[in-house]
């Protein structure tokens, strides 16, 4: 049993040396993938295209078109870093739920209660950059990636999950994503937040919006969810939102840097004529 489960392991330290590594946007962290891109960014759409027809979506044309407004000139923006994703930008009907989410293939769902907390254009793209950060620094593959060494570690047959994602349903993906019912706002740690933080306020700054305004949707945050209890497992897995404030302050040159390079550089894919 003992050399079995040796091996097992073994197995997944080699599943781990043979991953891509993939350099994340903005911030140059080398990160580890055994999933396929690809796959992942199949089941999202998968996934998405279940919640549209679970959930009401919003008739509201105002809250719609400055979905749309925003998220269209951050999709420019990153363009580089998501090529082939088919943008999708969904307000959902819910007043009660202050969300937004963004998921592989360029599928970006932000809930009506959201807006309770973004009061302008450039605080909506804080929100919406921050997700797309998500994404491009590939994190829910990360998270995969986790749960598969973890399970290939525990087989003690030692079988691979390398190559099984096309078997992995939906409401896997949704919890991955941390969308499900037992995991909402659980998808990911303290340290893939505060980088995404750092992603999307360059994102926002690049896409002509103001970064600052991203303090001011933390500064609303707390307002608007003051009394509200968090579960136990959020307290210790996420920052909190002092130290978000602390951090994005401390990033705030780099985006207003980068914001100023880009006052007057296209975004997005150039045709060459």
């Amino acid at each position: 049993m003992k050399t079995a489960l040796i091996r097992a392991v073994s197995g997944a330290v080699l599943l781990a040396s043979l991953a891509g590594c993939y350099s994340v946007p903005v911030t140059g962290r080398r990160s580890m993938n055994l999933v396929d891109p690809t796959q992942v960014a199949r089941m999202s759409v998968q996934a998405f295209e279940e919640m549209k027809q679970q959930n009401p979506q919003s008739r509201d044309p105002a809250r719609i078109a400055q979905l749309q407004r925003v998220g269209e000139r951050i999709s420019r923006v990153v363009f580089w870093d998501m090529p082939n994703a088919d943008w999708e930008f969904v307000v959902f009907e819910d007043p009660e739920e202050i969300n937004a989410f963004a998921m592989s293939g360029g599928k970006v769902g932000v809930y009506m209660g959201l807006f309770k907390v973004v009061q302008n254009d450039d605080q909506l793209a804080a929100v919406i950059s921050h997700e797309i950060a998500h994404v491009t620094a590939r994190h829910i593959d990360e998270r995969l990636s986790k749960d598969m060494l973890t399970q290939t570690a525990g087989n003690i047959g030692g079988a691979a999950m390398v190559g099984t994602m096309g078997m992995i349903a939906t409401d896997t993906i949704l919890s991955a994503y941390g969308l499900g019912a037992e995991a909402r706002g659980l998808a990911f740690g303290r340290q893939q937040e505060l980088e995404a933080d750092r992603i999307g306020l360059v994102y926002m700054a690049k896409a002509g919006y103001d970064p600052r305004e991203a303090l001011k949707v933390l500064d609303k945050l707390v307002e608007v969810t003051a009394g509200d209890p968090e579960p136990a497992e959020y307290e210790s897995t996420h920052p909190t939102n002092p130290d978000r404030m602390r951090a994005l302050n401390d990033q705030m040159p780099e985006a207003l840097k980068a914001r100023a390079a880009a006052a007057n550089q296209p975004s997005g894919p150039q045709v060459i004529k």
